[in-house]
């Protein structure tokens, strides 16, 4: 050869055609791939280590398997879809072949963690002409039976003031919701310290995780007895949210990114009525800051999680007094509120919690106070 080197015959890939040589090259079931397809066009089995055709990959793309394998040495839970191996399968009881992994057997197990779906008649509890439903996310500490049962029996110890579900945002953990009731029952009668103190213990979080939110939702009747009554109400609603979001988001205690994704605000316009028409024809669906897709409800979907007392009942207060204010002014009243207007008429009678945590994030009107870390 010219110069002693060794040409290289040329050869051409079976799958893609391109040429290849015999270094870049592999021979695979009757076929010569180059090295571009080779690693494309087929996997090794995780559990054998044969190489096989990607297309004929009996398990997922994380643990490829054979067919002899999957068939022989493994199975795939029957709710999120992941492989596993039959030694490490659940079965709910003797008489169920449905296989489970050990996160969603669980739930099956268990009667105190329901399906994201569920939802029950609800109890009103408390007297008043607005409630709130509280759904608050906990995550870090699993989606445990033996746990759920615990909150349930605090949280339920008089009354059946809560229930849990369920969430698939959460990376290991569940959702405390409560039936509606009053701000005052809240306050005095739910005993969410007591729940929160221990959810901290079993070691769950909800701010200081990137999953956990904490939603409130009100009736809509407080807003009017009629759909149209409603609508007017609501759209003020929106205009304060939008009007004052750079202070809302600051007391949300989430990021711009976080806000986007999961309580993504509607847009600023010059009156309610414009706001409203926008949000009911926005493609934010229930991702939104307030949520109005709901017939019995609003939805307020904007403030991180929280395992802290005094942050849980200000949000609650917060929603109230926004509530409150779109029932009591006008469309043109509405519009010339500043934010120092809004934080002024609170008072200590009605709304201590929300004056305590407005200090605490500098968005008072008066001295702000030494901050606490919430979990």
């Amino acid at each position: 050869m010219k110069n002693n080197e060794i040409e290289l015959r040329r050869l051409v890939c079976t799958c893609c055609g391109e040429e290849t040589d015999e270094n870049n090259s592999h021979s695979f079931s009757g076929e010569l791939l180059c090295d571009n397809c080779y690693f494309e066009e087929t996997v090794e089995c995780e559990h054998c280590g044969c190489r096989i055709w990607s297309d004929d990959n009996s398990g997922s793309d994380s643990m490829p398997l054979c067919g002899s394998c999957y068939d022989n040495y493994y199975t795939t839970c029957e709710d999120c879809g992941r492989i596993i191996h039959r030694d490490y399968a659940n079965y709910v009881d003797d008489y169920d072949d449905i296989p489970y992994c050990d996160s969603c057997v669980e739930e099956h197990r268990s009667h105190s963690i329901h399906d994201y779906s569920y939802k029950p008649e609800p109890i009103f509890y408390g007297d008043s002409s607005r409630y709130f439903g509280v759904e608050l996310e906990i995550d870090d500490g699993g989606k445990d039976s033996d746990n759920a049962d615990e909150l349930l029996q605090i949280g339920n110890k008089s009354e059946e003031h809560i229930y849990i579900k369920s969430d698939g945002s959460l990376s290991n953990g569940m959702e405390i919701v409560t039936h509606p009731m009053s701000l005052n029952y809240h306050k005095t009668k739910m005993p969410w310290e007591e729940v929160m103190r221990r959810a901290v213990q079993l070691d769950y979080r909800s701010h200081k995780t990137s999953t956990c939110g904490l939603h409130i939702h009100v009736n809509r009747t407080t807003f009017g007895s009629t759909r149209e009554a409603q609508d007017e109400c609501i759209s003020r609603v929106l205009y304060f949210v939008e009007h004052h979001w750079l202070e809302l988001l600051k007391f949300s205690r989430r990021t711009e990114y976080q806000m986007n994704r999961w309580a993504a605000r509607y847009g600023y316009k010059s009156n309610p009525k414009e706001i409203l028409e926008d949000a009911k024809k926005g493609s934010n669906g229930r991702y939104a800051c307030v949520n109005i897709t709901n017939w019995n409800t609003v939805e307020f979907r904007m403030f991180r999680g929280t395992l802290k007392y005094n942050t849980l009942i200000a949000t609650i207060e917060l929603v109230d007094k926004i509530c409150e204010m779109a029932n009591m002014v006008t469309d043109k009243e509405m519009t010339s509120i500043s934010w120092s207007d809004f934080v002024s008429c609170l008072d200590d009678d009605t709304a201590p919690e929300l004056i305590t945590y407005l200090k605490e994030r500098r968005l008072y009107v008066n001295s702000p106070v030494d901050e606490k870390e919430d979990d």
